[in-house]
């Protein structure tokens, strides 16, 4: 078997999390008389990190001088809301359990603060993920590759066995810029067209074909 690690991002890969982002996210922007967003353009910011979508979303509305309040109220009503209708994309869990009975293990390395990603991840897919590598104090968010080094090191494998999975750009670029392999998945936050363009060279459409991508 090629790989001894496989790191997952969370939202749009393992874990369908628009609807409670948007949710928390429109009702902050709501408290505030700010223009509330649909879900899909609220997902199409999402990637790199909860301070980037606030500027995304804030950018051209008047208030971009409030983004740094915005985005304290949106992280308290999201950690608050974060596991309402978020839910494993299909298979998934399937596929988490396959890669532990195979001997793999499991990271999640994402740009959700590290509170957070422990909540959802404890209460979705408990016991599934080895170890958790989300924002927190000055670790550069991706695509840099801190978080990807960080559970090489933890397990002691090297870059070749190594797997990045991810749903966006953002992923891709992490993945290549830690030199490991990557594998994108379109069923998340970015349609297949659009990780093509932005450099994904292999794309599978479900968990099970990304198993059979990763254990043959």
């Amino acid at each position: 078997m090629r790989y001894k690690l496989v790191i997952f991002d969370l939202d749009g890969t393992l874990l369908d999390t628009g609807e409670d982002l948007a949710g928390a996210l429109n009702m902050t922007l709501a408290s505030r008389g700010i223009r509330t967003l649909g879900s899909d353009v609220i997902g199409g910011y999402v990637g790199n990190g909860a301070a980037k979508l606030v500027e995304r979303v804030l950018a051209g509305t008047g208030h971009e001088n409030e983004a740094e309040s915005v985005l304290s109220d949106y992280k308290r009503n999201y950690f608050d809301n974060c596991t309402i209708k978020t839910c494993p994309f299909d298979g998934i869990v399937r596929l988490l359990e396959d890669l532990h009975s195979a001997g793999l293990y499991v990271a999640v390395n994402t740009n959700k603060p590290q509170d957070t990603a422990d909540k959802v991840i404890d209460h979705l897919i408990p016991g599934l993920v080895d170890l958790v590598a989300g924002k927190r104090g000055d670790v550069p968010c991706k695509p840099e590759p801190d978080g990807v080094f960080a559970c090489m090191s933890h397990f002691g494998v090297e870059n070749k066995e190594c797997l990045y999975v991810g749903d966006s750009e953002v992923d891709v670029a992490t993945g290549h810029n830690a030199g490991v392999d990557v594998i994108s998945v379109d069923w998340g936050f970015k349609s297949r067209e659009f990780l093509m363009e932005h450099g994904a060279e292999v794309i599978c459409s479900s968990a099970e074909e990304l198993r059979q991508k990763i254990l043959g």
